[in-house]
């Protein structure tokens, strides 16, 4: 499975260690808290909503690297806006494997 990463984080702060992390602290911040508010949508049965979540938690998943994760979550959006859950397990393992990459940082 595919591992969160600094690959991007690295390119683009072009080795500027504050500028770094200034980004991997903003992703430690938001990334619990939208991943909150997809969870809360999702268990409302809020699709459209959800949908939206997983919009805003794709672009964090890309800058983590997981460029297959990015697909996933752009099918999984699109399932949401159709109404169904395909994609919903990859997706959230996906989520658990990022909050676990961001407790070792």
């Amino acid at each position: 499975m595919e591992q969160p990463n600094q690959t991007y984080i690295n390119s683009l702060s072009g080795g500027d260690q504050a500028f770094k992390q200034k980004l991997i602290d903003v992703i430690k911040k938001e990334f619990p808290e939208e991943k909150q508010i997809y969870f809360d949508n999702y268990n409302a049965k809020n699709y459209k909503l959800a949908a939206d979540n997983v919009h805003k938690l794709k672009h964090k998943i890309s800058i983590l690297g997981l460029e297959k994760g990015y697909n996933v979550a752009v099918s999984y959006e699109e399932s949401l806006l159709e109404g169904n859950s395909n994609f919903k397990e990859d997706f959230e393992t996906i989520l658990e494997n990022i909050t676990a990459y961001l407790e070792t940082l």
